[in-house]
This record gives C-alpha cells, sequence and structure tokens, in this order.
C-alpha cells in the first residue's frame, strides 16, 4: 500500500490523539446541555468553563472575552459585521446623519473576511480600504495610517496568510491603532486579526499584539473541525449573527458543542507548549523543500523569504496548470493544495498571490505546501525526487505560455 505524504496542514490537520481522549467523555458521559440546572448539565457546564478560561490564560485575556464559535469562518463574519452593525448608530452620533463606517482590510485576506465586507460595501452598509501588499504579500502599517479617517471603525489584517505564509506585523498595527486612538481621543478603530494560521508557530498574547479582536480555529493545529473562538476584548461589543440564546454572552446563540470545545482547548494548550521546539523542526524542513524546488528550472517562490510561517512553503512552476500538478501528485501519494481550502471548488486563481502583482498564468501555476507534525525529512526528499518529473511531464503538455518576467 502507497504511503501518503500529507503536506496540506494549512487546510487541515488530523486530530491529536491526545486532544481525542480528553474528547471522548462529552461524547457518552457527560452529555448534558451546560444550560441545564441537574447534575450532568451542570458537569458539561464546568467543561466548557474550565476551556473557556484555559484559552483565556493562554491568550492572556479575560474568560468573558472568549466566545465559541463553529470555526474561523463564523469567527470572522462575527467580528466584520458585527462591529460596523453595531457602531452604525455611535458613529452618527458622533460625527452626524451622513457618517458611514468605514473598514480597512488587505487584499490578501481570506475570504471569510473579504466576502462579507465586500457584502456591507455592496449594500451601502460601509465604504471599504483594501490595502496592498508587497510584492511579498506584507502589508506595511504605515499604509493602514495612511488610510484612516474619523469615520473608520474597523481594521482587520490577518496575522499569517493562508496560502503563501507571509507573517505581518500585526503588533506594529496594534500599536499604531492605539496611538490613534489616543491622539484623536476616539474609540475608533477596533482591530481585529484572522490567526487561525498562527497558532502553533506565533505566541498569541492579545495584550502584546494590541488586538480587540482575534480569530482562531480548531482544526489548523490538531484539534477538531467544526470549533473555534472569538477574542473580544472588554467593551467592544458586535450585533450578534445568531438569536435565539443567551448562550456566549448573547453574541452567539446555539446548544454548546461541548466535546468539541474541550478538544479545541486542549489542542490550542498543545499548540502553544509546542510551538517553538515544532516550529525549529518544521523551518529546517521547509527550507529544504523550498531550496529544492526552486532548483526546477523556471520555478519562484511566493511570499515573504524569512517572515514565513515555519511550515509554508508556495511556488509557482511555469507553464503548468496548479491543478493538474496536484491530481499528479496525489497519484504518488502526496497531499498538497493551490490555496485556500474554502476556496478550492473554484477555478480561479489566488486573489492573494494576484494581490503579490503576479500574473493570472503565475498564480494559476502555484502550489502549496504546508508541514506538519507527521512529516519528515525522508517526506520531502520523496517529494523532492518526484516533482521535476511530474513539471516537466506537465509543460510538454501545457498550453499556457507566461510571462518570464516573474521567473527572472
Amino acid at each position: 500500500m502507497q504511503k501518503i505524504i500529507y503536506m496540506d496542514h494549512a487546510a487541515s490537520t488530523p486530530m491529536s490523539s491526545e486532544v481525542l481522549e480528553v474528547m471522548r467523555p462529552y461524547f457518552t458521559e457527560i452529555y448534558g446541555n451546560p444550560s441545564s440546572f441537574h447534575s450532568v448539565g451542570l458537569q458539561a457546564k464546568s467543561a466548557v468553563d474550565a476551556s473557556r478560561t484555559k484559552i483565556a490564560e493562554i491568550l492572556h485575556a479575560h474568560a468573558d472575552e472568549i466566545l465559541f464559535t463553529s470555526g474561523g469562518t463564523e469567527s470572522d463574519n462575527m467580528a466584520v459585521l458585527g462591529i460596523p452593525r453595531f457602531y452604525k448608530k455611535k458613529l452618527k452620533e458622533l460625527l452626524g446623519e451622513e457618517a458611514i463606517p468605514h473598514v480597512i482590510t488587505s487584499a490578501i485576506e481570506h475570504h471569510a473576511v473579504l466576502e462579507p465586507l465586500l457584502l456591507l460595501e455592496k449594500k451601502g452598509e460601509i465604504t471599504l480600504t483594501q490595502i496592498k501588499p508587497d510584492e511579498f504579500g506584507q502589508i506595511d502599517p504605515k499604509d493602514i495610517k495612511e488610510a484612516l479617517k474619523p469615520e473608520t471603525v474597523l481594521i482587520s489584517i490577518m496575522m499569517a496568510n493562508n496560502e503563501i505564509g507571509t507573517i505581518n506585523p500585526i503588533a506594529d498595527i496594534g500599536r499604531m491603532v492605539l496611538t490613534w486612538r489616543k491622539e484623536k481621543k476616539t474609540i475608533f478603530p477596533f482591530f481585529h486579526s484572522d490567526a487561525c494560521q498562527a497558532t502553533g508557530a506565533i505566541e498569541l498574547n492579545v495584550e502584546q499584539l494590541h488586538t480587540d479582536l482575534l480569530t482562531i480555529n480548531g482544526s489548523k493545529m490538531y484539534g477538531p473541525k467544526g470549533v473555534g473562538a472569538l477574542y473580544l476584548r472588554r467593551g467592544t461589543r458586535i450585533d450578534p449573527l445568531t438569536i435565539g440564546g443567551g448562550q456566549e454572552r448573547g453574541m452567539r446563540a446555539g446548544t454548546e458543542a461541548v466535546p468539541l470545545i474541550v478538544g479545541f482547548a486542549k489542542a490550542l494548550e498543545l499548540a502553544q507548549a509546542h510551538r517553538e521546539t515544532e516550529s525549529a523542526r518544521l523551518t529546517v524542513l521547509r527550507d529544504q523543500l523550498a531550496e529544492g524546488l526552486l532548483k526546477i528550472p523556471k520555478t519562484r517562490l511566493n511570499g515573504h523569504p524569512t517572515e514565513r510561517l515555519p511550515n509554508s512553503v508556495n511556488v509557482s512552476f511555469l507553464d503548468i496548470e496548479g491543478e493538474a500538478c496536484i491530481l499528479y501528485l496525489d497519484a504518488k501519494g502526496i497531499m498538497t493544495s493551490t490555496g485556500s481550502a474554502c476556496a478550492s471548488t473554484s477555478l480561479d486563481p489566488s486573489h492573494v498571490i494576484l494581490a503579490t502583482g503576479l500574473s493570472y498564468e503565475a498564480a494559476h501555476g502555484s502550489i502549496r505546501f504546508t508541514l506538519g507534525a507527521s512529516n519528515t525529512k525522508e517526506d520531502v526528499e520523496y517529494v523532492l525526487s518526484v516533482m521535476p518529473e511530474i513539471v516537466e511531464m506537465l509543460r510538454k503538455i501545457s498550453p499556457t505560455n507566461l510571462d518570464m518576467k516573474h521567473f527572472t
């Protein structure tokens, strides 16, 4: 039987055995509704409360600032829809009835941030500024500062990009926001960051990052799928997306998924505990993989050369289709992707790579390798042994002809 080499950890991770073990009792033994007052319900509530406290301690936050959700997409939606809608009345009180909330984001955000904001813009509920990244996919805090207006109620910038792995200077942006608010004597703007890809690589200390809202997701850190959290700083308010119950301080109605929440808290604990040692190990493999892939003629690395996630390698190959390459890699037992798993049903080129200035064709020829706990030096060597042949074969049958300026 062919060995499976899984290099798509930015899309999803296998659940840790330690995580699964702590979840088991809450499926079959402690199965009560946390809102119930009987003993089984109270046991479930105790587990949710303990998980909330654990996550808060890891984030250097308060327990009442952690809202459990169904994952990163919902958490992002809650943040970017909730802030403008809640504060539109306050903005009009401060600036007049004609004032419309203004939101700043980047052109490389996950679709879970961009699409809700584009919807609000289309409806006339906000005005929107999308900051362009540099050629490496990094956002400059100076560009954000230049885009600030009195009407700016929200800034949403991802901590680390899910497609190219570039890490953004979130703490620098956070400090700039604090300075702006102090100088202007205003509560605006609030600062949100999607940290789904960063949980195993970056210390998530909200006091050092200066974020008002932070998104994290269980499925990206060897935890269960279908659970995430939104950190919501005290004093920050949002309009809820779901109503009909008082759960999560009235911000997110619905019975809590106790087993998932317990597993989520354990996964975050493990991810942060092993962050430094695992990041060091993965960085060696990442660099070995990138160096080997770049030996293939007419290949370029996408993303920042140094300020990048320790497990992320995104490359573009001249004159091939990324989707075809993935299928041939799959036949060899290697699992990769072309970009965001949440958009994989679309054949549109990566909006992230296009935003860095590369051509449509270069974006179509991109492959994302994201390493994880199961990957070894031997796995990387195997990938490097099969890639040249696959790329050469695809180039022979390719109808594309790229602009060589991005590959020289």
